[in-house]
């Protein structure tokens, strides 16, 4: 039995990560603001993560055997974590995600794509200038969230305090109404409206996970020994054509493609540049993954149909 503090913890595979270790014996605890209640048997610990005095008020005098967290996007935020899980913690797992690897969103700007899927070598976030201040900037979303979990790795990996682990996801898909982000709904919607699809002329792959296999490798890194980044994706990076004609499969309608000029918007998982991941360390290290082709049907199925 492990004692394990998930930060956050209160909705889609972070919720089902909780419940899977409380299911296996472990002593389960969330601190989050407060967002929903946590299963039977998990304590919850209210705090805002951003405030130092605050977090270690909520935390006494408590240590952990693993802390994994939900929901680190800053430098500030990975820092003041270091400091106060320092001497509370064996290990440390952080949700990352492979928007690090973006090419268009890198400090150094894009480069001529690579169509050889990224390993965790590529890309050493403690080798990166640091941020100047403790939230990151920039023009657009995108840079701000990867630049984000780019920083907070590095403050993490610069003279570690504790073992630390960064999981780098991939698009995590599946759960129907669960799964916040509404990407996989837009194309269902889109495709069983006959509404065109804007994708790039020559899309490169992407990698993607099912959210059951995300908590679950979660909760594999929390037990295992390894330190270090790791890629976390199913088997078989699949392109926005081929999502399209997974959809349309269950769909019963064929899709619909609008085809948009060299750095304009596209629909999401459309891409003009190549950092889909290699899940080789994983692999090696003993996570068996699935494959995107055996989940995804069953993954569309689950998003909510328009009435009519």
């Amino acid at each position: 039995m492990k004692r394990i503090l998930v930060v956050g913890g209160s909705r889609y595979f972070g919720k089902t990560l909780v419940t899977r270790a409380r299911e296996a014996g472990d002593e389960v605890t969330v601190l989050n603001r407060g967002s929903g209640a946590p299963p039977r048997g998990v304590e919850r610990l209210v705090a805002d993560r951003d405030d130092e005095e605050a977090l270690r008020a909520a935390l006494g005098g408590r240590d952990f055997d693993v802390v994994v967290d939900q929901v680190c996007y800053t430098p500030l935020q990975a820092a003041v974590a270091r400091r106060v899980f320092a001497g509370r913690t064996g290990r440390y797992v952080m949700t990352s995600t492979m928007e690090v690897y973006d090419p268009a969103t890198l400090p150094a700007g894009p480069a001529d794509p690579d169509p050889v899927p990224v390993t965790e070598a590529s890309l050493d976030p403690a080798r990166l200038p640091l941020a100047a201040a403790g939230r990151t900037s920039g023009p657009r979303p995108a840079y701000v969230y990867a630049e984000g979990k780019r920083q907070a790795e590095a403050v993490f990996l610069r003279d570690p305090v504790f073992p630390y682990v960064s999981v780098r996801a991939a698009h995590v898909l599946g759960g129907g109404p669960a799964e916040f982000t509404g990407r996989l709904a837009h194309y269902v919607e889109r495709i069983g409206a006959g509404t065109p699809v804007d994708v790039h002329e020559a899309p490169y792959a992407t990698s993607f996970i099912h959210h059951h296999e995300m908590a679950g490798f979660l909760q594999w890194a929390a037990d295992e020994t390894f330190t270090g980044p790791v890629n976390a994706a199913s088997h078989g990076a699949t392109d926005v054509i081929a999502l399209c004609e997974a959809v349309a499969a269950r769909a019963g309608r064929r899709p619909r493609y609008r085809v948009v000029g060299p750095g304009a918007a596209a629909s999401p998982f459309s891409f003009d540049r190549a950092y889909a991941l290699d899940n080789g360390r994983a692999s090696a290290l003993g996570f068996g993954f699935g494959r995107v082709a055996d989940w995804l049907p069953g993954a569309i199925d689950e998003v909510p149909r328009a009435a009519g």
